[in-house]
């Protein structure tokens, strides 16, 4: 099996698609460009059909979109598995990855966006972090690349004012209710059944910017504000969920180059 996948190394829809490969063993190779330059990329790799990333080349096909990653790693290795083989819990399972990516994935990025383009210093520092080294080092390219990253997160996200940004918020703590409620439903470890499922990697996947588990792709020290939201939900159950799952399930396989 040749895996490629074209990723941003910090977004937490390209992490979702990461950590099913490296469940499953694959061994990928990783390719990061500046974001930007990705959308024309992700154009080409799909024939115009999709413009963003997570894109994994696999067998000499161009897949879009983490869900459908998921999917097709999963038909290429079913084993471990992260579809239940009881159809109530497969249903049950798709379901909940789609609420999620629906209705936290979005918010947890706009919120982030928000405050990092609120934050001079937090902006220049993620900007210096997705470009390239040379220019990184550079504090004229910092500049630009900060400005770019403003630019791009407000056009591309619809990154707006403040009332966007308490919705964002809002719609965040509401995906935690659902978490929890979920897992007040099973065995307090797993949203579906007792076993690891796409349903846990796709929540845990989008809490990541947020919660920020040692485990995930953490090279990012938070806008004071965002800290702030976040801190008092430390002691809630879906919070720690998240931590645990990570340290539990999350298999850093990574990048072969």
């Amino acid at each position: 099996m040749s895996a490629t996948l074209w990723h941003i190394s910090i977004s937490h829809y390209n992490e979702k698609a990461r950590w099913a490969l490296d469940w499953k063993g694959i061994e990928w190779k990783g390719r990061t460009p500046t974001p930007g330059a990705h959308m024309a990329i992700a154009l080409w790799l799909t024939r115009g059909a999709a413009k963003t990333f997570p894109i994994l080349q696999l067998d000499g096909r161009a897949i879009a979109d983490s869900t459908a990653i998921i999917a097709a790693v999963e038909e290429h290795r079913p084993d471990p598995p992260l579809y239940p083989s009881d159809p109530a819990e497969l249903r049950r399972a798709l379901a909940l990855e789609d609420w999620f990516d629906e209705e936290l994935g979005p918010h947890v990025r706009l919120l982030a966006f928000h405050e990092l383009r609120r934050d001079r210093q937090a902006m220049t520092d993620f900007a210096t972090q997705l470009m390239p080294a040379a220019m990184g080092r550079s504090p004229a390219g910092q500049k630009i690349g900060a400005q770019f990253a403003s630019g791009f997160a407000q056009a591309r996200y619809r990154v707006g004012g403040e009332d966007v940004a308490a919705e964002a918020r809002t719609r965040i703590l509401a995906a935690l209710d659902r978490l929890e409620q979920e897992l007040a439903g099973g065995d307090g470890k797993h949203l579906v059944g007792e076993r690891f499922s796409v349903a846990d990697l796709t929540a845990a996947s989008l809490f990541m910017p947020l919660v920020q588990p040692p485990e995930g792709p953490n090279r990012l020290d938070l806008p004071q504000p965002l800290k702030d939201f976040r801190d008092p939900l430390r002691e809630r159950p879906g919070f720690r969920w998240v931590l645990d799952t990570y340290a539990r399930d999350r298999r850093l396989a990574g990048p072969t180059a």
